[in-house]
C-alpha cells in the first residue's frame, strides 16, 4: 500500500509550521472555585461613610436573688450603656485593559474579549473579598498613600467588649493571644490575633467554644473550616472512638442503580443546637495549615457596602478599552461574643476527643 506520487498529506501541513487549524474546542473550562460560603451565609447592609459604626449591648447576668419585700424602698439598679463598635471600609478592584484587536479578532471559546475578562474578573474579585473577610488583618483608615483596610473575622473574635461576655469563645494554641480593640470596650480591632503553636483539633475544645457562644446569648448555626480540617473532622466522627456517625450507609438505589456511600459529616448536633459543618477553601493558611475553625451565629455578622459591586467604563486611551470593577465594603461583626474560634489547628493532625 503506497501513496500516489506528489501526494500532499496531513503530515506535510505540519512541516513548515502548523497549517492545519488545531482541534481546539470552542469552550473554555474554568475549574477555579467561585463559592464564597462566608459572604453567602451572613447578612448585607449599607454603609454611609468610610467608617461604619454600630452599637452592641448585652444583658446583665441573671440574678437568682432578685427578691424584694412588700413595700420595699426604691433603689436604682446599676445600668450599662452600649459599646460603640466600628470598622473601616476597604476598596477592592480589578483593572482591565483590552486592545481593540484583541477584542474583535476571532477567538476560541469567546467572542468579545472584554466581556469574557469582565465575567472572569467578577468571580475573582468576589473571591478576593472572601479572603479579606477571613483574614487576620486589622482595621485602618488609610491615607492618600496607603489603602484603608477592613478588620477581618479572626481580628474580631475574642476582643474585650463587655464584662458580661464570656471570654471562653476562643481556644488557642500555646503562645496564641486574642485580638484587641482600639479603645477599652469600644472601637475597631487595631491589634490582630496572635497565632500560637499549631495542634490537633479536639472535640472537647470545639464544644467549649460552642458552649461559650451559647452562654453569651447566641445560637451558633455554622462551623466553618478549611477543606483539610473538614476531612479530619469527618474521619473523627466516623471513628470507633467517636461513635457518632456510621461510615457506610445504604442509601438504597440511586439514579445509577448503585449503592450510596456516606463519607462526610455535614451537620453536627450539639447540646446547644444544630450546626452546619461547612468547608471553605478560601480561609487563611499559616505555613500551609488552615488554622482557623470558626463557630458562627450568622445572624450577628454582615458585610456593609459603601459602594456595591460595580463596573465603570474608563475613558479610552490609545487603541484599547478600559474597565474597572470595584467594591467598597466593611465587615460588621454585630456582636463578637456571638461567634467563636478554635485557632491554631494543625490540619495534618488527626482530630481527637480531647
Amino acid at each position: 500500500m503506497a501513496q500516489s506520487s506528489n501526494t500532499l498529506d496531513r503530515y506535510d501541513l505540519a512541516t513548515n509550521g502548523e497549517n492545519a487549524r488545531e482541534d481546539l474546542a470552542n469552550i473554555i473550562s474554568d475549574i477555579s472555585p467561585t463559592e464564597t460560603p462566608f459572604q453567602s451565609s451572613i447578612g448585607r447592609g449599607t454603609a454611609t461613610n468610610t467608617l461604619t459604626e454600630w452599637l452592641m449591648d448585652s444583658l446583665a447576668t441573671a440574678s437568682s436573688s432578685n427578691a424584694h419585700i412588700d413595700g420595699d424602698e426604691f433603689s436604682g439598679d446599676a445600668l450599662s450603656t452600649p459599646a460603640r463598635l466600628s470598622n473601616f471600609c476597604q476598596i477592592s478592584r480589578k483593572d482591565l485593559v483590552v486592545s481593540r484587536r484583541a477584542n474583535i479578532v476571532n477567538k476560541a471559546g469567546r467572542r468579545q474579549e472584554m466581556a469574557y475578562q469582565l465575567a472572569k474578573a467578577g468571580k475573582e474579585i468576589k473571591r478576593d473579598v472572601e479572603a479579606v473577610l477571613l483574614s487576620n488583618q486589622v482595621g485602618s483608615s488609610g491615607s492618600s498613600s496607603a489603602a484603608g483596610t477592613t478588620a477581618g473575622l479572626p481580628a474580631w473574635i475574642g476582643v474585650a467588649v463587655s464584662s458580661e461576655v464570656d471570654s471562653g469563645n476562643t481556644n488557642r494554641g500555646s503562645g496564641g493571644a486574642d485580638p484587641a480593640l482600639s479603645s477599652t470596650n469600644d472601637g475597631f480591632p487595631n491589634t490582630a490575633a496572635t497565632d500560637g503553636t499549631v495542634r490537633a483539633l479536639t472535640e472537647d475544645g470545639l464544644l467549649s467554644v460552642i458552649k461559650a457562644c451559647y452562654v453569651n446569648g447566641s445560637n451558633p448555626n455554622v462551623i466553618m473550616m478549611g477543606p483539610t480540617v473538614k476531612q479530619q473532622f469527618s474521619k473523627f466522627m466516623f471513628s470507633s472512638n467517636s461513635r457518632i456517625a456510621t461510615p457506610y450507609q445504604d442509601y438504597g438505589k440511586n439514579q445509577r442503580d448503585g449503592v450510596g456511600v456516606v463519607g462526610a459529616v455535614d451537620v453536627y448536633v450539639s447540646d446547644f443546637g444544630v450546626l452546619d459543618v461547612v468547608p471553605n477553601r478560601l480561609q487563611r493558611q499559616v505555613s500551609g495549615d488552615y488554622v482557623d475553625v470558626f463557630v458562627l451565629d450568622t445572624e450577628y455578622a454582615q458585610v456593609k457596602y459603601l459602594d456595591d459591586y460595580r463596573t465603570d467604563v474608563i475613558s479610552t486611551v490609545g487603541d484599547a478599552e478600559r474597565r474597572m470593577l470595584l467594591v467598597d465594603y466593611a465587615l460588621c461583626i454585630d456582636n463578637p461574643g456571638a461567634h467563636g474560634i478554635f485557632a491554631d489547628v494543625d490540619d495534618d493532625a488527626a482530630m481527637t476527643a480531647s
